[in-house]
Order: structure tokens, then C-alpha cells, then sequence
């Protein structure tokens, strides 16, 4: 994949999880041409920015000010910036960040000629039982369990109904988990949580089976992916012409367990599992199963959605970031 400086790379989000690992990663390809748009307020996710090179970083209400007379310095547009907390309850806010705000974002992408990949999310998919293939015509099918997910589904929609989608880069993150996520708090990967549970010395807890003539205990499964493989699949939309929605994810279903086995590997503890009941708020917004389907994001980039094992990311995650406290 070649990319160069000549024109500038907008990363809303760029200094949430994913946002400040894609721009590790377009650094790493020499990439330094790179617009930093998010919403620090008083905490300290500031610190996935450190050691990384950009131009400049805006508050998202500063960018279309901004934006004004550069067309031309713009190459595209990486919108990661959104509220991705599937506990929020705040419908008003959720359709204000998540939805008006891509919809504007994406009207000046389009009306400039400026690629735009946005951030989608497999929570789409609500519990799955209508499977999780990235087919456009089935995105009114599809029935989030929460609000974020239903925010994310209609800027899916409206790209459709625009008749746009086509020339927009949609990718349904799965479940996403690495470093520089330290900051999300609740939000944060169960790996985080797990990891501090084992080194206070307490045993990893996992969610009891709400569907046990399904799954078992800690047997639920989810399409785990690695951030570090998530971006570089990102990335390659950037030099790429396709269009439309696209699933990012492992391709694979694990289990609960055999995540909490992998924490407990990275460790080089013997596993302790404690199962207890799901809170009742969770129960019927829980997706016991999650499977990306990849076929046809594999078509467009190829080999390079090859990803790391289960087991090998979360050790490289767990001994070389969440342990010594290094970002990426």
C-alpha cells in the first residue's frame, strides 16, 4: 500500500482508541500529513497522541470552520469521531454526534470529491439472528439492540437513501480490543477489566448464560479482533476505489472463555473463572454470538485481512501495552 503527504488525511476520533492507532499506523507508513479532529475535554486521552506526528488538532466544532477555503489541501476523510457507548440512553445526543454530524461531515466529503471511510459498528446487527453479512440491502432488516447501534444504522440508511453509499467506505467494526482503548473506562475491552482482576489477585468474572440451551457459561462468542489489525484494513480503503458497507473482523467466533484463557496465558497464571449473572438491564441488549462475515471485504483488500490469532494479539497486548502501560 503506497500513500503519500500531498494531501491531508482528516482523523475524527483521532485521539480515541482506534483513532490514534490509525495514526500510528499511517506514521509508520511515512505518513505525516494527518489532521487531528476530537474532543479532549478534561481527561487524558490526550496521551494516545504523544510521540505521534500530525499538523495540527481541532475540537470537531472547529473543523468546518476550518474547512473553509482548504478543499484543496483534503485528501480524505477517516470519521472515527462518535459516541460508542452502547449503555448511553440519550437518543437527542446520540442522533446529534453520531448521525447529523456524519451526515454533514460526509455532505462536504461528497460535494469536494474527498474520500470518506466512516466507522459503522456490528452493533447493527442487534442479536444476530438475521446473520451478519454486509449486504446493503438488508440494512433495513437489521434490528439493533441499542441506541448507538440504531445511530449507526441510520447514516447507514441515509447513505443508501441518498444513494451515495456507493462512493462512501461504511465499516462494521466487531469487537474491537488494544491499546490505546485505556481511557473508554466501562467502554474499555473486557481484557482491561480481566487484567486487573488477575493481578489484584481475584479471579476473572464472566456473564452466566442468559440462553444456556444455547451457549453455556462463558461459552457466548464474539468476532474478536486486534486494533493493530482492524487499521491496517482501515487503511487500505484509503487506497483503494471500493464503495459500500464492509464487515471488519476476525472472521472468527470465540468464546468468552477461551479470551479469558489467552489473558491468563499472557500472565502466565492458571485460569480462574467465576461466572455470575448478567445485570438485568443487559439482558435482552447482549449479543451471545457475533461472526464476522468477511467474503466480501476479503475481495476487495485481499490478503490483508489476514489476522493475528486470538491468543498472539491479546499477548502482544497484555505483555507489551496493558502491562508496562505503553500506547501503540
Amino acid at each position: 500500500m503506497k500513500l503519500n503527504n500531498d494531501r491531508m488525511i482528516v482523523v475524527t476520533g483521532g485521539a480515541g482508541f482506534i483513532g490514534s492507532c490509525i495514526i500510528r499506523y499511517l506514521n509508520d507508513l511515512g505518513v505525516q500529513n494527518i489532521l487531528v479532529v476530537d474532543d479532549l475535554r478534561q481527561n487524558e486521552k490526550w496521551k494516545n497522541l504523544v510521540g505521534k506526528k500530525f499538523v495540527d488538532t481541532l475540537h470537531k466544532s472547529q473543523l468546518f470552520p476550518w474547512l473553509e477555503g482548504r478543499d484543496s489541501l483534503v485528501g480524505a476523510f477517516i470519521h472515527l469521531g462518535a459516541c460508542s457507548d452502547t449503555m448511553e440512553t440519550d437518543a437527542n445526543y446520540l442522533l446529534e454526534n453520531n448521525y447529523r454530524y456524519s451526515i454533514r461531515l460526509a455532505e462536504y466529503a461528497l460535494k469536494h470529491q474527498k474520500r470518506f471511510i466512516y466507522a459503522s459498528s456490528a452493533a447493527t446487527y442487534g442479536n444476530g439472528d438475521k446473520g451478519f453479512v454486509d449486504d446493503v440491502t438488508q440494512l433495513y432488516a437489521l434490528e439493533p439492540l441499542n441506541m448507538y447501534g440504531f445511530s449507526k444504522q441510520l447514516f447507514d440508511q441515509w447513505a443508501l437513501n441518498e444513494g451515495v453509499l456507493d462512493q462512501l467506505v461504511g465499516l462494521k467494526y466487531f469487537n474491537v480490543f488494544g491499546p490505546n482503548e485505556w481511557h473508554k473506562g466501562r467502554m474499555a475491552s473486557a481484557i482491561v477489566r480481566m487484567v486487573s482482576q488477575i493481578t489484584k489477585g481475584e479471579q476473572v468474572r464472566l456473564f452466566k448464560s442468559t440462553v444456556p440451551h444455547q451457549f453455556s457459561d462463558g461459552e457466548q462468542k464474539r468476532d474478536f479482533i486486534y486494533v493493530k489489525d482492524v487499521v491496517r484494513m482501515t487503511c487500505h480503503f484509503l487506497t483503494h476505489q471500493a464503495g459500500g458497507i464492509y464487515n471488519i473482523g476476525s472472521g472468527r467466533a470465540s468464546t468468552w472463555n477461551e479470551l479469558a484463557q489467552a489473558v491468563y496465558k499472557a500472565l502466565d497464571r492458571a485460569p480462574q473463572i467465576e461466572y455470575i449473572d448478567m445485570p438485568t438491564e443487559l439482558v435482552n441488549k447482549y449479543q451471545n454470538y457475533s461472526r464476522a462475515d468477511m467474503t466480501k471485504t476479503q475481495q476487495v483488500l485481499k490478503d490483508a485481512v489476514q489476522c493475528m490469532s486470538l491468543e498472539d494479539s491479546v499477548v502482544d497486548y497484555v505483555r507489551n501495552h496493558l502491562v508496562p502501560g505503553k500506547t501503540w
